[in-house]
């Protein structure tokens, strides 16, 4: 695919950047490259290669949900700034 300056231009006022005209021509370049490699991963056959949904055959290895104790009540609150009956104090957000 053919990439302009112009086409830069266009892209970085979609993502609201100023960019300087060397790096309009850097970004170029750059974009470029990427949209050739993608131009290759397009021509390869991948007909015979099914759908996946991971590129890893693994199931996920979760621990057993097992209850344990929590923490202290003073353990947690030792670092509030502020506390007031075992809980921890906010300014109101409602007035």
């Amino acid at each position: 695919m053919s990439l302009t300056i112009k086409d830069v231009d266009h892209i970085a006022k979609l993502a609201r950047l100023d960019l300087t005209e060397e790096e309009k021509k850097r970004y170029l370049g750059q974009l470029r490259a990427i949209l050739d490699h993608v131009a290759q991963l397009q021509a390869l056959d991948t007909a015979s290669i099914p759908p996946m949904a991971s590129a890893s055959d693994s199931q996920g290895q979760l621990r057993r949900d097992e209850p344990r104790p929590g923490l202290p009540v003073k353990k947690v609150l030792g670092n509030a700034p502020d506390s007031a009956n075992d809980q921890f104090r906010i300014p109101p957000v409602f007035e």
